[in-house]
């Protein structure tokens, strides 16, 4: 038997627990089966095969080889499936790029990673050629796919890539400081897959939506499903609340991944727009509130399993299976979890401690940050890894979490680092220093409150900043509040002391209003 059976299906014995030869493997059987569409239009597995041995040679042609990476700045659409696919079985290195980065956000993962190839959506070729971007080698998703029609006989490859060979770099905000670069294996990317399998309940049959941007391991490990189980993969270009039920209702989906507060936007809909009936049967995903719980599933008709976890930790950690509310519930089999307080001590039953983790399968958590050690070495300690999440547990066992211990805010479904809206803020000439914090949100998880100290001569002029930073920042980076301070407390070491700033926006001026 497999050591890692318990674990997983029976699959693994089949593949050791890796992802490109699923993929191929699954390329290979049922020409005729539909396992994606995209925005209603089918693809089966015959013309996905043929698309993606097409594109291999096309990057071969390049002179690509396996391990140089590949940034890839595209929307949601079968193109990009079909390319990441593509990459997975060359054995390149996927660097997705998030499309709603702009001005020094956008340019970090070009200036760090140094990709060896650039693609990107028609959308997005102005604002690339305006970033670090533009010194690289850089060619259109649409003049890829046209050079592909050229190659209609070509055969699909198999890189031999090692499970812990590193499918992609994932950039996750940073907290302190620049973005880190999330060294993705191919093993992980199988065990997120796999994860999903267990969180959202997936049996034969069922319909999945995809809706989530392909930048995100949110997305990325969805592509696996279709090769996993007897699913269909139904992906659109994004969320829509105007969209959704008719996209729904369409390909009689059976789950929702629910993220950034979408549940709450839909929960705000009247109930008019609701369809009669839906074919939704589980909800899971992260961030329901205790207080909505009750009401979602109601409204809904069907369960939450809520959820816990990050990219560094192959992105699933915690399910609540039983449907506790408020709860995120317990590790998944193949991880063990601890509380831990400042000193690696276990905290008592009800009190705060950091989210710890460790597995006896080799391979669940990042090998390290590209380029990091030091960010790497302050994560990965003794074979656990240290989340920097805050949670407690309850007498019975199940988990509850409060937050993130560093200095970074969760807002709409996007890890925003406290440093990236202030290195972008700090850069305009009426700002003297600045400082972001997160404060409670109506709708998802949090918004953004900046605190400014103006240069001695300035007045304020929200508007007008904002009307500045907006080509700099992505838009989930903007802050809604704006507060103007006389002077930052500040440390020894000249921190400004983010615990002394207030969170009451009441003095604030409200972008949206």
């Amino acid at each position: 038997m497999h050591p890692y059976t318990r674990f997983f299906p029976h699959r693994i014995s089949q593949d050791e627990l890796t992802t490109a030869p699923l993929i191929h493997a699954g390329l290979l059987i049922d020409d005729h089966a539909v396992r994606v569409t995209f925005e209603g239009r089918s693809l089966s597995t015959l013309e996905l095969r043929q698309r993606v041995a097409a594109l291999q040679q096309v990057l071969a042609e390049r002179g690509l080889r396996a391990g140089q990476r590949v940034a890839v700045m595209l929307s949601n659409s079968d193109d990009q499936i079909v390319l990441i696919y593509a990459l997975i079985l060359s054995g390149l290195v996927w660097i997705p790029i998030n499309t709603k980065l702009r001005g020094p956000g956008l340019d970090y993962p070009f200036e760090h990673a140094r990709p060896d190839l650039v693609v990107g959506d028609a959308e997005f070729a102005e604002r690339l050629a305006a970033s670090a971007a533009a010194d690289l080698d850089y060619v259109g998703i649409d003049v890829l796919h046209e050079q592909a029609l050229a190659c209609p006989d070509a055969s699909l490859r198999l890189e031999d890539s090692a499970a812990q060979a590193t499918l992609c770099v994932i950039y996750t905000s940073g907290t302190t400081g620049a973005p880190k670069g999330v060294v993705f294996t191919h093993r992980m990317l199988r065990i997120a897959s796999e994860a999903v399998l267990q969180v959202a309940d997936v049996k034969a049959g069922d319909r999945l939506l995809l809706w989530e941007p392909l930048c995100h391991i949110g997305g990325a490990q969805m592509l696996l499903m279709p090769f996993l189980a007897e699913v269909s993969l139904n992906v659109v270009q994004r969320f829509s609340a105007s969209k959704f039920w008719a996209q729904c209702v369409q390909v009689q989906a059976t789950q929702l991944h629910y993220l950034g507060g979408i549940i709450d936007i839909l929960m705000q809909q009247p109930a008019e727009q609701w369809p009669a009936r839906h074919a939704l049967r589980t909800l899971w995903g992260a961030g329901v509130s205790l207080a909505n719980w009750a009401a979602i599933e109601q409204r809904f008709g069907c369960p939450l399993r809520e959820c816990y976890g990050m990219t560094e930790c192959s992105s699933f950690a915690t399910l609540n299976r039983t449907g506790k509310p408020g709860s995120i519930g317990r590790a998944l089999p193949w991880l063990s979890l601890e509380l831990l307080d400042p000193y690696g001590q276990p905290v008592e039953v009800g009190q705060l401690g950091e989210i710890v983790l460790s597995s006896e399968v080799e391979g669940v958590f990042l090998p390290g940050y590209l380029d990091n050690p030091e960010a790497t070495d302050a994560a990965l300690r003794n074979g656990r890894l240290f989340t920097g999440d805050m949670a407690r547990m309850d007498a019975e066992g199940d988990l509850f979490f409060v937050g993130r211990r560093t200095d970074s805010m969760r807002v709409r479904g996007e890890n925003v680092s406290a440093w990236e809206v202030e290195r972008v803020f700090s850069a305009h000439p009426a700002v003297q220093a600045c400082a972001a914090v997160g404060v409670e949100s109506a709708v998802g998880e949090q918004e953004i409150l900046l605190f400014v100290q103006l240069q001695a001569a300035a007045t304020p002029d929200w508007p007008t900043m904002l009307e500045w930073a907006a080509p700099r920042c992505a838009s989930y980076q903007l802050p809604r509040y704006y507060r103007q301070v006389e002077h930052f407390e500040l440390t020894p070491s000249e921190r400004i002391k983010k615990h002394l700033l207030p969170k009451d926006v009441g003095q604030a001026w409200d972008s949206r209003r």
